[in-house]
């Protein structure tokens, strides 16, 4: 047995890994995000509760994507019509990350005003918690989704996995930021259990379940985000009667995939007269990645009428 006080992974930071507590079964996952999320982040100028939403999405989909058996990506999305219209983490299986809000400032700023501290129902108001899993362009995207519920993410993700796989699920996910001599930097962190269901063999699993769930609740937000806390001495701290061991961490990365050349794709993808309109005032046309807030200026000679390449533009 190999207990998570002893480390057994190069990696403490910007990681996804599996952990497996002894005998038990149950599975679980987890998630530390330092330099990958303060990119993400540090990209936009969002308020504190969009930026928090957004970490804990990004979070969410490394938990889950990360244990994909295939090459693609997973997408976390919710949307409604609060004053955040929309929140997109995009992780891919290769570790890399990115994503995005889009929110209506006056509404958010009486939200906060009426509650500094809006949790996700504040924020989306009524609406929709979407996974998708994208295998590439020969493959048709498949999406599962249920209603936005509770006060985070975390609360979206466990009726999610109730709802459309019958796993019981318990999530947590922090967002928090804190103060280095660099200066001010985005951190987040997840947790995810799920329970292996019970057979002749292995018999009734609810007890087992009962204890977990009851070690787990007592893993704090400030544990999750905290850089002087190694992964191994967070989950010891949880679980070290019983024995845990981290498996197989891998490294998460912020990567946008925007280009010139995509962004000129995508507007191949319109009419002539479309694109004529997007010219401005200095002759060029300007776009701006959503993901990473990159500026383009493209020459509309650059656009031409090249053949569109579908797959590009989808990805």
């Amino acid at each position: 047995m190999t207990d998570a006080s002893a480390p057994n992974n190069a990696l403490h930071d910007d990681l996804a890994a599996a952990f497996q507590i002894d005998g038990w079964p149950v599975r679980g996952r987890l998630v530390r995000m330092g330099k990958a999320i303060d990119t993400i982040l540090s990209s936009h100028d969002y308020p504190t509760p969009v930026a928090n939403l957004l970490g804990e999405a990004a979070a969410l989909a490394a938990l889950v994507g990360s244990a994909l058996k295939f090459d693609g990506r997973l997408l976390v999305q919710a949307q409604g019509d609060g004053p955040v219209r929309y929140v997109l983490a995009d992780y891919g299986t290769d570790g890399t990350m990115r994503g995005f809000c889009r929110y209506d400032e006056g509404e958010l700023a009486e939200a906060i005003a009426a509650n500094p501290n809006p949790g996700a129902e504040d924020l989306l108001g009524k609406g929709v918690f979407i996974m998708t899993l994208d295998r590439g362009s020969d493959f048709e995207r498949t999406q599962g989704m249920t209603p936005i519920e509770g006060d985070s993410l975390a609360s979206c993700a466990e009726h999610y996995f109730v709802q459309s796989e019958q796993i019981p699920t318990k999530v947590n996910l922090a967002v928090g930021q804190i103060t280095t001599d660099e200066g001010t930097q985005w951190r987040a962190g997840g947790a995810l259990i799920q329970v292996i269901a019970g057979d002749e063999s292995r018999g009734s699993t609810e007890e087992v379940w009962d204890r977990t769930r009851a070690l787990f609740a007592t893993l704090s937000d400030d544990e999750l985000v905290d850089p002087t806390i190694t992964p191994e001495t967070l989950l010891y701290r949880l679980f070290h009667e019983d024995g845990v061991r981290l498996e197989g961490a891998s490294e998460l990365k912020a990567v946008c995939r925007c280009s010139r050349e995509r962004i000129v794709t995508v507007l191949q993808s319109f009419p002539e007269d479309e694109r004529a309109e997007m010219v401005e005032a200095d002759g060029n046309i300007h776009a701006n990645c959503e993901y990473c807030s990159t500026d383009y200026v493209i020459d509309p000679a650059e656009v031409g009428a090249a053949e569109v390449d579908a797959a590009a533009v989808r990805h």
